[in-house]
Formats: C-alpha cells, structure tokens, sequence
C-alpha cells in the first residue's frame, strides 16, 4: 500500500471528478463485495440454488466468503414454510449461528425488509438476534410482481402468486427502527432507493442515530426505485453526506453493469441470488459463489484489492471481533 494510499479514508466524494483521479493514482480502498445470498421473495421456484433453510443458507454463504464475499445480506426463512419469511428471533438466531460456524469472520447483516405481510414488530425481530449490520429501508416500499408457482417436489409447494403491497415506512418507524439498531450496537445498511431518501438519512444524523461512517446502499431498479442507469446512481450519491461508504446494488439484467461501475468508481457492491438469478442471459447462476467470483475478478481486472472480513470492519468501524452466536437450542439449555 503507497504512502498517500494509507494517509486517505476509505470514504470519499464518489462524484468529485478530481477526488476520482487522486483516488485512481493513489489506488482505490479494497473492494467491499456483500452476498445477497437469498431474499425473502422467490425461492427454489426461480432458481434451484437460492437457499432457504438455516442448513442451505449456511453452506451456499460459506461458498460465497471462500470466493471472496466479506459481507453477507441474510433473509431468514420459517423454517414450517420455507415460503416464507421469518417472523420470529429463535429462528434468526439458528441461521445466524449456523452462518457464524462455517464463515468464522463474514460481516453478518440481517434484513428488516423481510418479505411481504409482515407487520414492523415482525421485521424487526432480527435484531434481537444479533447481526452486526441491519438494512434499514428510507423509504415506503411498492411492489407489484408476479411469483411463479412452486411445484412438487420442493416442499411447500403453492400456486403463482400476484403480489400487490406496499409496505408504509414513516419517519417515525423508521427513527424506530434506527433507535433500536443504535441501542444494539447494530450499524444500519441505509437502503437508498431514489434521491428523495436523503431527506431521511438527514432527519436520522439530525436525531443522533447514526455513526460515521455511514453506510449507505443504492438500490438501483427496484419498482419505485431510480431507474437503474449511471445518471441516476450519480445523482443518488450527490445527495448524500460526505462520509459515507457507498455499496450499489441492482435488480436483474442491471447488477452487472452497474456493480461493475460502483468497482472501477471506488464504491463497494452487492451481488447475489436475492437481486439476480441468472449469471447470463439465459443462463441461471449455479451458486451466490459464482457470482461473488465474478465480481473478485472484475475487481482484479480494475487494479482493485478485494477486502478481507477484517479490512472491511476496519472500514466500516466495526469490532474487529465477529460477533458470536447460539443457536436457540443452546440458549434455552440448562
């Protein structure tokens, strides 16, 4: 690492044009690349290697942190109908203990989105459980998709389903739900999803209830989300504070591209069978590892270093300890 490389902060101005070329010469902070590693939406009836239950989610992580992932992005699934989400803390505490057991330092960050129906007390109980990161929606979330049908043999099998919802986070729930992250020394993951997000992220510093650096994600593509083009993602990152560490994200066809570009601009990126199934166009991904080794070695390509576990927590503030955790079994043990 060259001297100016090691005087500078992780974080910068990602639309100073001149910022960008001091960064280019004195060489680019390691690449953070977070696995979105299931979601909490479609399942095996989209793609056969998202995993669901605590067993799958643990191995298909492990692959993804061998492959280079620091970060994993986790959907807990109820485990008496892997369809969907989980509702409860006993059941996040399982999957995080299986994760933490065969990823021994991943950074674990836990949903609040969760999936569709569930009410904010619902969301919330990953919390309770421990991650060390949270993703922290700034915005009401609308949605209008179609499921396809779950066939036998996968078990819980159910018809196509049209979904229709909109999930109507205020400022009030949203200070919430950032209070209670901050009581548990949980750093949230500010969900971005158009310029108008920023208005929330200020009302939060406002309150006091976040820390520096902040870590913000664009979500690019998503409905009512920014159209995912680069004039958006630039326009996203000009309303944001100065201190923030910026993870892109993209649905579908526009992870790539746009990955790609969060890479070779110094921001950080987020890949993974929860926004994309396919690895190219007509082709499914077989495994969140092979995506996470295409973004290593993209990353490569553009003269970047891919953070370790333990430069990422260094980055983002974090302990440099991994939090440890017990399944729900080993808490109510004698």
């Amino acid at each position: 690492m060259s001297d100016l490389k090691s005087q500078l902060p992780a974080w910068f101005d990602y639309t100073d044009s001149y910022e960008f070329m001091e960064r280019v010469r004195a060489g680019m902070p390691p690449l953070i690349i977070c696995v979105a590693c299931n979601g909490g939406i479609q399942g095996k009836e989209a793609n056969e290697f998202i995993p669901e239950s605590a067993d799958e989610i643990a191995e298909s992580v492990q692959s993804a942190y061998e492959a280079g992932a620091a970060m994993v992005h986790i959907h807990a699934r109820n485990p008496r109908n892997l369809t969907d989400g989980a509702r409860d803390t006993e059941t996040w505490r399982e999957v995080l203990s299986k994760v933490r057991q065969s990823s021994p330092d991943i950074i674990i960050n836990a949903t609040t989105g969760a999936g569709p129906g569930m009410s904010m007390e619902e969301r919330k109980s990953s919390l309770a459980a421990g991650p060390e990161l949270a993703s922290l929606n700034l915005a009401p979330d609308m949605s209008q998709f179609k499921l396809k049908e779950r066939r036998p043999p996968l078990p819980f099998p159910r018809p196509a389903l049209e979904i229709d919802e909109c999930i109507p986070f205020t400022y009030g729930q949203i200070r919430d739900f950032a209070t209670e992250m901050k009581g548990r020394a949980i750093k949230p993951e500010l969900e971005l999803y158009h310029p108008g997000c920023a208005w929330v992220l200020r009302d939060l510093i406002e309150h006091n209830l976040l820390e520096k650096p902040y870590w913000i994600q664009t979500v690019m593509g998503y409905q009512t989300s920014s159209f995912p083009t680069v004039e958006n993602v630039l326009q996203i990152l000009k309303e944001v504070p100065k201190d923030s560490l910026w993870l892109c994200s993209a649905i579908g066809q526009f992870q790539l591209p746009l990955t790609t570009l969060a890479t070779l601009m110094g921001g950080h990126v987020r890949v993974g069978l929860e926004d994309n199934v396919y690895y190219s166009r007509g082709r499914k991904a077989n495994s969140n590892a092979e995506l996470v080794a295409r973004a290593v070695r993209i990353a490569h390509e553009l003269n970047r270093p891919v953070a370790t576990p333990a430069e990422a927590r260094q980055m983002l503030g974090l302990s440099s300890r991994p939090t440890q955790y017990q399944a729900a079994a080993e808490c109510a043990a004698p």
